[in-house]
């Protein structure tokens, strides 16, 4: 399959997990490495934009596609608390950070929270398949001016 991931064209070719480690994110903590990809172009775009200040157009962006094995761990929504979509919420650390150290998997298919029928694929970096996630191309990529007015 072939995973998405929008990111400032320095780290296009970083797939170690670093930024998520050294800043922590929604599904680990900080100081566990973790590569967070999309199963869309589109949605890959809305995962960022939601990190953006709406006064700066960013223009040092490329949209990685990489290519991926099918086989992976789902998160299934029924199972998340009513409150999931809070970034706060303890209990999506904690599975995002039993899946690396159980380290059975090299991916983990979880809902996005700002399109929850649409899908965000974990990759652990650690784990002995990572090399299986290839990148197939890196392409500029401009964010249209409606989006950031």
């Amino acid at each position: 399959m072939i995973l998405y991931r929008l990111t400032k064209q320095t780290y296009a070719n970083d797939l170690s997990g670093a930024g998520a480690k050294a800043y922590g994110g929604r599904w680990n903590n900080k100081g566990k490495a973790m590569l967070y990809l999309t199963s869309s172009r589109s949605l890959a775009v809305l995962e960022v934009l939601v990190h953006l200040s709406p006064l700066i157009i960013p223009d040092n962006y490329v949209m990685v596609s990489i290519e991926a094995p099918d086989d992976y761990e789902t998160v299934d929504l029924s199972t998340l608390p009513k409150n999931w979509k809070n970034s706060s919420v303890p209990i999506l650390k904690e599975k995002g950070d039993r899946f690396l150290s159980e380290n059975k998997n090299l991916l983990l298919k979880v809902p996005s929270s700002i399109v929850t029928e649409e899908f965000n694929y974990l990759a652990n970096p650690l784990h002995t398949g990572a090399a299986k996630l290839t990148i197939i191309s890196v392409e500029p990529f401009s964010f249209d001016d409606r989006l950031l007015p």
